[in-house]
């Protein structure tokens, strides 16, 4: 068997031409993620953090009786125009309010822009804003305030809303 010479194995080898290679086909932009849809708590739980807000924003106006804003409110003018703020329409007197939303909350299961009401024949309302607060209008002589639920408040509590669903 003969060995091929020494100098073949330091020959380059033979190179084909490269097929044209095919262009590359353009990047399919990805479709942006699709969002789950809010549940009917999420939706809720927005509404009422508007409510919340739109309440705060009023700390130190003065009360009015009748009042429903912009400056001067009484308490269900308050809670009427935190809500309606955020998009829920409510009847103008804490009786029609309480009458008029349907779910009814305890006082241990109060969440943020829950409504409260105090007193006998529910006389009196606030929005609670969630740690043991709500945001009302008192009274005549007083400004919108950000108040604990003192035991006060807690003895004369009857009953409480959630607005927005």
């Amino acid at each position: 068997m003969a060995t091929p010479p020494a100098s073949a194995a330091t020959e380059p080898a033979l190179f084909y031409p490269a097929t044209p290679a095919k262009p590359a086909a353009p990047a399919k932009p990805k479709a942006p993620a699709k969002k789950k849809p809010l549940t009917k708590a999420q939706k809720q739980a927005q509404k009422a953090e508007k409510a919340v807000q739109y309440a705060t924003k009023q700390l130190g106006d003065r009360y009015r009786y009748g009042g429903t804003g912009p400056n001067s409110w009484d308490c269900s003018g308050l809670a009427g125009g935190s809500w309606r703020k955020a998009g829920v329409k409510l009847p103008r007197t804490t009786t029609q309010i309480y009458k008029h939303v349907k779910k009814k909350v305890s006082y241990k299961g109060l969440k943020r822009g829950d409504l409260i009401f105090f007193y006998s024949g529910r006389g009196h309302m606030g929005v609670y804003v969630g740690k043991g607060y709500m945001i009302h209008a008192p009274r005549s002589g007083k400004k919108v305030q950000k108040v604990k639920l003192s035991t006060y408040y807690r003895q004369h509590f009857n009953g409480a809303v959630r607005p927005g669903l």
